[in-house]
């Protein structure tokens, strides 16, 4: 139940992947001017993540490392990623064709996501993995429930971000800051807010 308890915490606050490890941003701001459209993105995101960490830890594991072919994981990792992301593209618009115009452009960027690629390089490296949680072996399980809460955490910061954007649209704000700048204040006070999360 600790090791549980310390993924879920570790993977969503302490280790956000977007407002703590500044991976993702690209889709975070592109994305957040929505929270539909953010929902949607995040849910993606969380689904591409937990498929990654579910095939690319047993390859890495169980085929990588035997062979002494670890210096090809990034390649294969990216190859495991494209393809969810183009399953995932033909799911979106096949069923929900507004959803999938929405996210235009940043739906392949999935593919190029740091963030995917990031949590996937974090759960096969085992040491790190073990003392960012504080347990004493790493196994696929949390490697996959790292990969899943990761995602909730990504769609978390993404949702907060198109909310407070959206309450930000609303106010009377001086047109320097419109846009983007207020866009890039709002991120490093939700930055800072997590950053609490690191200290407790």
């Amino acid at each position: 139940m600790g090791a549980f308890l310390s993924v879920i915490v570790a993977a969503v606050f302490v280790n956000n992947f977007v407002v703590v490890q500044f991976l993702g941003i690209c889709p975070f701001l592109g994305v957040s001017k929505s929270t539909s459209n953010a929902f949607g993105m995040g849910v993606a995101v969380t689904f591409v993540m937990t498929i990654t960490c579910l095939i690319t830890y047993p390859i890495y594991t169980y085929l990588l490392v035997p062979l002494k072919l670890e210096y090809l994981e990034i390649i294969v990792f990216i190859f495991v990623i494209a393809a969810l992301v183009q399953m995932i593209e033909m799911v979106l618009k096949k069923f929900s064709p507004t959803l999938y115009k929405a996210m235009g452009i940043y739906l392949p960027l999935i593919t190029t996501n740091c963030a995917v690629l990031g949590v996937a390089e974090l759960v096969i490296d085992s040491a790190q993995m073990m003392s960012l949680l504080g347990i004493a072996s790493m196994n696929m399980g949390i490697a996959v429930l790292y990969g899943f809460f990761a995602g909730l955490g990504f769609t978390l910061a993404i949702v907060v971000m198109s909310g407070l954007r959206e309450k930000i649209a609303a106010l009377p704000i001086n047109k320097h800051l419109k846009g983007f700048p207020i866009a890039m204040i709002t991120a490093c006070f939700m930055a800072m807010a997590f950053y609490v999360f690191s200290l407790i």
